[in-house]
């Protein structure tokens, strides 16, 4: 009775993690249910025969969870079966050609050698991702053809029948899966990297809190279970298999949704790739947590302000690109925190010159060094996997998230450049607004005009919009302001932020 009961409580835990297996397992009931018709009508018995029973065999192991495992198992199948069934009959025909003395020995020959090849074959990494379970089925197919025909005179009859039944199974497991609550493995895949994003993001934003803050053993339970919350990370690391798996899957699916036929799947195996590097730097910054070995708090304390900054940034960077990688928009909100990361790094560099760290200890400083290495690899793979998802939703045409809020007018054609800056203004509510500028365009009309960065002026009309609003606010209209920003570079940008602010007030 207690392992009745383990069984039911297992039952429940595996139908609640995923909703979707209970509606899976009454799927393939209802195709098993259908298929097995053949028998039950006598009609169709009487067509088919036993060969009714490779209907039911399809069924049971074409069947898989997803629209894509399952169309791709079932195209595998048919094709399959189609190619072995035409081969069969022509290597029986060719072998009843010698006699019946060595029909038997050509036909073991044939055998052998397509079993040898087909085999061979397997093994290459491209045939064996998508179509290894279709030549398994050419071998079975080919071989049971072969040797039935040799006892079997009709043996045209014996191939259509079972090419039917194959088909008729098959079909029965794509319809049902695609009209009869589908799961499509693109959108677990896509939200599998979304979650993975989340996932990196959580524990960035929280380490500048656990490394900088002393270890209370007053409440054990309740630091152990803020690390386990911290450690979620570790299902990014072991994730390669399913997304590959999910991306394969993919490409055998119909559009469906915003997910075109020929969808930028590679593309999302690149991220998640980045996303692992990065998890593994994670892993090594998170043994520094829960190490023996602890550097006193006074010493971090001298590098604080800049890793906080560092960590913060980096993690809302990532929380960035996983909302509009779940919305499939474009969004340029993720670069800001990017180059507010990298602003940091430059400023830990100058903090690291100025010799702050000379009276350290040596085991110390190997320890602190080390996390800052590391956190300074976590901001260059974050930048990665921005560009990285920029490539995706290009490829991808994910829609834009917000119209442009700035455009720069000069005398002179000038391109604008990708780099921003965020500026808050003062007005009654909180709008942002962003400055766009090209260093290298603008210092090159610059100079051909006789002008100095600092003498330059740009005129930048500047338009508000607020995403927050229900309704758009159409009384609010353009504020005109000058500014001398030529450079958008990331160590520049406090000063484009303080100027730019007193002349939005100004100009109020």
């Amino acid at each position: 009775m207690e392992k009745v009961r383990e069984i039911v409580r297992e039952g429940r835990r595996v139908g609640k993690e995923d909703p979707r297996r209970v509606v899976h397992a009454f799927k393939v009931g209802l195709a098993l249910a259908l298929v097995s018709s053949f028998y039950y009508y006598q009609p169709l018995y009487d067509n088919f025969g036993v060969n009714a029973m490779w209907a039911v065999m399809t069924v049971v192991v074409v069947f898989e969870f997803s629209v894509g495992a399952t169309l791709g198992k079932g195209i595998n199948r048919a094709v399959a079966t189609l190619v072995a069934g035409g081969l069969g009959i022509g290597a029986h025909h060719l072998a009843s050609l010698s006699g019946p003395t060595i029909e038997p020995i050509l036909l073991a020959i044939f055998v052998f050698v397509q079993a040898a090849l087909s085999t061979f074959v397997r093994f290459f990494p491209r045939v064996k991702a998508r179509y290894d379970y279709g030549i398994l089925i050419f071998i079975l197919t080919f071989s049971l053809i072969s040797v039935s025909g040799f006892r079997e005179d009709e043996i045209l009859d014996l191939a259509h029948k079972r090419l039917s039944t194959v088909i008729m199974g098959g079909v029965s497991c794509v319809l049902i899966s695609i009209f009869v609550c589908p799961v499509w493995a693109g959108q677990d895949l896509h939200s599998l990297i979304a979650s993975n994003l989340d996932t990196l993001s959580h524990f960035l934003q929280e380490f500048r809190e656990e490394y900088f803050e002393a270890t209370d053993d007053g409440d054990i339970k309740e630091v152990e279970k803020r690390r386990k919350n911290l450690e979620r990370y570790k299902s990014v690391l072991n994730s390669k298999s399913n997304e590959e798996a999910l991306a394969n899957f993919a490409r055998w699916e119909p559009r469906h949704g915003q997910f075109r036929f020929r969808h930028p799947w590679q593309q999302y195996l690149a991220v998640a790739a980045l996303l692992r590097q990065c998890a593994y730097r994670i892993d090594a910054l998170n043994s520094y947590l829960n190490s023996d070995f602890q550097i006193p708090m006074d010493i971090k304390k001298k590098l604080e302000e800049p890793l906080r900054r560092m960590s913060s940034e980096a993690g809302k960077s990532l929380k960035e690109m996983s909302i509009s990688l779940k919305k499939m928009t474009k969004s340029s909100s993720s670069d800001i925190h990017v180059l507010n990361s990298q602003s940091a790094c430059k400023d830990l560099s100058t903090l690291l010159k100025s010799g702050i760290l000379n009276d350290v200890e040596p085991l110390q400083l190997i320890s602190l060094t080390t996390t800052v290495s590391l956190l300074i690899d976590i901001v260059n793979l974050t930048e990665k996997i921005s560009e990285s998802l920029h490539e995706l939703a290009s490829a991808a045409r994910f829609k834009n998230k917000m119209k442009p809020t700035a455009s720069l007018k000069k005398s002179d054609s000038v391109s604008i450049g990708r780099a921003a800056v965020p500026i808050k203004s003062h007005v009654s509510d909180d709008h942002v607004v962003t400055i766009l500028c090209d260093a290298d365009v603008s210092n090159t009309v610059d100079q051909s005009r006789g002008e100095t960065s600092a003498d330059s002026c740009h005129h930048v009309a500047i338009k508000i919009d607020d995403d927050d609003l229900v309704h758009e606010k159409h009384e609010v209209g353009e504020i005109h302001a000058h500014t001398s920003c030529v450079s958008c570079d990331p160590s520049d940008a406090s000063d484009v932020l303080d100027s730019s602010n007193k002349r939005i007030n100004s100009s109020n």
